[in-house]
């Protein structure tokens, strides 16, 4: 009967969750055409505004849908404080796709709508792509080690992609998202790639310094968000979906944006080595913090 009642409630959610994302994805869709056939900056504005406030109603949809799970229990910390009129440069760690729900839903009444760095290959998916152009979701084009020694020639041109990407949220109040170990974590990539953290992939520096180089003083804060499935580690996104999902753990970490945190990544090597450090210090502290979640929870259960 167990299998039986997550099957359904599988089917349940799949159905509704696409209902929810096509109600709003294509106001979303008809809203970029516009921006596409009158590119004036005050329709560019009007537009932007609209296609934020269909974001958050596909946010409140899947809050209302997570609600469905009479199981599911939330332990979030940190979200005192924060403002929809500041500027924000959030950095967390990735462990499922369940990851891009949570965030939207516990953040979308706190801090301006998220906007996340995206794979350049994403653009180019039918109709998603473009609802993420339209949302102004910034895009960023990865180049792996091996490629630039064999074309050199692309070296930093993945940075300018980003410096690009950013310029445009200089003009309103923004969150700027970056799962920066650009992959969700597995414990076979956590082998292949040699990680030193038992939770988390090696963060990539890059993408967050440029952003915070371009928009210099106006991110407010960072924050550093650390999310936890202590008893569903295995595939939280499936079990939210089934309703098995029991509890998610959020950790909200408010930084302050230095100077020490502002300089030319790609040019200053001091700098890039001394940022790299930095960041490798809050991964440090937050495969800890997911090894302490994950013991008060086992300690709990017994």
């Amino acid at each position: 009967m167990s299998r039986l009642r997550a099957a359904f409630t599988l089917l349940l959610s799949v159905a509704l969750t696409i209902l929810v994302t096509v109600l709003c994805s294509v106001p979303i869709i008809l809203a970029g055409l516009i921006k596409i056939l009158l590119p004036i900056p005050g329709v560019w504005h009007a537009v932007s505004t609209f296609c934020h406030f269909m974001m958050y109603c596909w946010c409140a949809g899947l809050a209302a849908l997570l609600h469905l799970n009479p199981h599911l229990k939330w332990d979030v910390q940190g979200l005192e404080g924060l403002s929809k009129r500041n500027w924000y440069l959030l950095i967390c760690n990735h462990h499922s796709w369940a990851d891009i729900v949570v965030l939207c839903v516990i953040l979308r009444k706190c801090i301006p709508m998220n906007k996340y760095f995206l794979k350049q290959q994403l653009a180019w998916i039918p109709f998603i792509g473009f609802a993420c152009w339209a949302l102004d979701m910034p895009f960023m084009r990865r180049y792996s080690r091996s490629y630039l020694l064999r074309h050199p020639e692309r070296r930093g041109k993945d940075v300018e992609t980003t410096r690009r990407s950013c310029e445009k949220f200089s003009r309103h109040p923004t969150t700027i998202v970056n799962f920066v170990e650009g992959s969700r974590f597995t414990e076979e990539k956590r082998l292949q790639t040699h990680s030193p953290f038992r939770n988390l992939l090696q963060p990539k520096a890059a993408g967050i310094a440029m952003a915070l180089n371009v928009l210099g003083g106006q991110f407010d804060k960072l924050l550093n968000v650390t999310l936890c499935y202590p008893e569903n580690d295995r595939q939280p996104f499936h079990d939210m979906l089934t309703g098995k999902l029991t509890r998610i753990v959020v950790r909200v970490d408010l930084l302050p944006v230095t100077q020490a945190l502002h300089g030319d990544y790609i040019n200053d090597r001091v700098f890039k080595r001394s940022f790299q450090q930095w960041l490798s210090d809050r991964w440090t502290e937050k495969d800890q913090l997911i090894d302490d979640i994950k013991a008060e929870y086992k300690n709990a259960g017994h």
